[in-house]
């Protein structure tokens, strides 16, 4: 039994392709297609094709987590730059800033006379 999210489950002898939903038509629910054998139709996913090879015991097969959310987090703030709800200079500038206070290495850059972060 693998979880597809918000209460949808896929028990099946085997699942044989995922596909990572992109564009227009992820969103609302809609993140991977999911393709379990004797169904002809794919199921839609809530969930990342990464996180159900996860629950599948695929680890291997996946990237780290952190690029799996990374990639995630930067695709929503596409989304939302593009709808004029983020200002990415802004969240550039707050992030450069963060990252000056919280690594050693910076510390030589000019970027740790910014005011901090609120």
């Amino acid at each position: 039994m693998v979880a597809l999210g918000f209460g949808k489950f896929a028990r099946a002898d085997r699942i044989y392709a995922l596909e990572r939903i992109t564009g227009e038509e992820r969103g609302d629910g809609r993140r991977t297609r999911v393709w379990i054998d004797g169904v002809t139709e794919p199921l839609i996913a809530s969930r990342t094709e990464t996180t159900i090879l996860r629950d599948m015991g695929q680890e291997s097969a996946v990237a780290a987590p952190e690029l799996d959310e990374a990639m995630d987090l930067a695709a929503r703030l596409a989304a939302a730059a593009e709808e004029g709800r983020v200002d990415l200079s802004d969240l550039g500038r707050r992030a450069r800033r963060l990252l000056a206070a919280t690594t050693s290495s910076s510390s030589s850059s000019g970027d740790l006379d910014s005011p901090p972060l609120r």
